[in-house]
């Protein structure tokens, strides 16, 4: 996965955009996510449907790979069985 790839959900309508990459196979719903892949929204898993949240960054745990939510929708998103996190904010220097 190269940075600024879009990658599309088979199971939902999920979309993310690749910010940071590597050679691994992310899945949403339970199913491989692809640049444009059939669709078979009954394939959805019980156990990845907690869904993605527009705007949001996910990362795994090793933070090898980071994608951007541009569309939302109820599959979750996962890398080997492993569940992607959504990224924390760094905040803001005080002003005082």
């Amino acid at each position: 996965m190269k940075p600024g790839t879009k990658l599309k959900s088979a199971v939902c309508e999920t979309e993310v955009m690749v910010i940071k990459g590597s050679d691994a196979v992310v899945h949403c719903g339970g199913q491989p996510m692809s640049e444009s892949p059939e669709r078979t929204p009954d394939a959805l898993d019980a156990a990845f449907s907690e869904g993605t949240k527009v705007g949001k960054r996910y990362v795994d745990d090793g933070g090898a790979v980071e994608l951007l939510c541009v569309k939302a929708g109820k599959g979750s998103l996962s890398m080997a069985g492993n569940p992607l996190r959504i990224k924390d904010s760094k905040p803001l220097p005080s002003s005082d």
